[in-house]
């Protein structure tokens, strides 16, 4: 009888553990019911299986969270979930669930560094970036030279102008240094790639030239033709004159009015008083300045001044200049820009 009895008990053990698989797995193939077209989900560094399961059946996605724990744990996917900050649709299974956290498909934000930003700018943008995980403290200057074993005042200019797309789980650390590794590569590329004969002793006097090129103009029909004035009066030995490297070395005494006072303040930015490139870039620069300085356009130009409409006019002498400065600067059109329209 007893014997019976424990066959029974058994029988019908096995068959609710049978039921409960069933209905387990049945619950891991069921779309998840969410009050709206999609959740965004957070998973924080070093969170577990368990807490992440347990935090989906709070939030209303699980009905339980034993059957995915379960799943988890028997397939061991549990310790491949990767931290971020997820999209979950409505309409998606836990088993789909589980695989968009195992493959890392998390929410895409996007950064982009301006061209013509100088390393002031970009800090300051960055530290006002919320969804990234802040960790360089203050001065970011020197935390940057410290992280980046760069020299002091030698962060202007090295990481390359683009959109950066990063998870929430990113750092500010790791987006500077991806811009970082990706100007090395693309400032390699393009330097091993240039014309024969141009006056830089190495690749960073390119990225100087290309920074200047990218403060002068935003027109890309114009990049290549500035960066041939430059070269033509290094060439021949002329001082470069051009007004954003003495903004530049100007800094805080720079209100936006370039005054006589800044263009006769020797500085090693001052092109109009030292002769040849200053010893840094001013600003970051994206490939088409890259490109540009190190394929500039021929020609016979050595000046140019903005008309007013974005671009400029180039001659190729001083008397042609001076013409042109007269018709473009002394009486300047009523809707004078110095940058072009978007």
């Amino acid at each position: 009888m007893i014997k019976r009895i424990l066959i029974t008990l058994v029988s019908v053990t096995a068959l609710l553990s049978i039921a409960f698989s069933y209905v387990s797995y049945r619950s891991l193939e069921t779309p998840v019911n969410l009050p709206n077209a999609y959740l965004d989900f957070n998973i924080p560094h070093g969170s577990s299986f368990r807490s992440v399961c347990k935090r989906l059946s709070v939030q209303g996605v699980l009905k339980s969270p034993v059957a995915l724990m379960l799943y988890g744990r028997v397939n061991g996917k549990s310790s491949q979930i990767k931290a971020g900050e997820y999209r979950l649709d409505a309409g998606r299974t836990p088993k789909e669930i589980l695989a968009q956290f195992i493959e890392g498909r998390n929410i895409q934000y996007a950064f982009t560094i301006v061209e013509g930003w100088t390393a002031d700018e970009l800090l300051l943008a960055l530290s006002q970036e919320s969804k990234l995980t802040h960790t360089l403290e203050a001065p970011l200057r020197r935390a940057l030279h410290e992280v980046l074993n760069l020299k002091e005042g030698f962060s202007e200019g090295l990481f390359f102008a683009d959109t950066y797309y990063f998870s929430r789980s990113d750092t500010d650390l790791s987006l500077l240094k991806r811009a970082y590794s990706r100007m090395q590569k693309v400032l390699a590329e393009e330097w091993a790639n240039r014309e024969k004969s141009l006056p830089y002793k190495n690749q960073y006097e390119a990225l100087v030239m290309a920074s200047i090129v990218e403060k002068e103009t935003g027109l890309a029909v114009e990049r290549a033709e500035i960066a041939g004035v430059f070269i033509r009066r290094l060439k021949k030995k002329m001082r470069l004159q051009t007004d954003p490297t003495v903004i530049y070395g100007a800094g805080k005494s720079y209100n936006g009015n370039l005054t006589r006072k800044h263009l006769k303040t020797k500085t090693p930015y001052n092109t109009y008083m030292i002769f040849g490139l200053p010893p840094t870039p001013i600003a970051m620069a994206g490939r088409e300045a890259i490109y540009a300085s190190l394929h500039p356009k021929g020609g016979d130009s050595l000046y140019f001044v903005a008309r007013g409409d974005g671009g400029h006019a180039f001659s190729s002498n001083l008397k042609a200049h001076n013409q042109a400065v007269r018709k473009y600067q002394w009486k300047r059109r009523s809707d004078y820009r110095s940058t072009p329209s978007q």
